[in-house]
């Protein structure tokens, strides 16, 4: 368990680098204009990037894999 979930950790920060090294700039702008969000709106984002994470999760944590 501990292995896959450093194998996602990874992922998720080969994922999270993919745009600041692609498109730099663009990716400067989304951030710039993330910062000008209220906190409650940075706090949605934040819920529905949860609810979705578990949406794809939930099945794949219930497939058995043969192992």
């Amino acid at each position: 368990m501990a292995r896959d979930l450093g194998i996602g950790f990874a992922l998720m920060l080969v994922l999270e680098g993919l745009l600041p090294l692609l498109l730099p700039a663009r990716w400067k702008e989304a951030f710039r204009r993330m910062v000008e969000l209220r906190d409650g709106q940075v706090r949605f984002f934040g819920l529905l990037s949860i609810g979705v994470g578990i949406v794809l999760l939930v099945p794949l944590l219930l497939v058995h894999d043969g192992s």
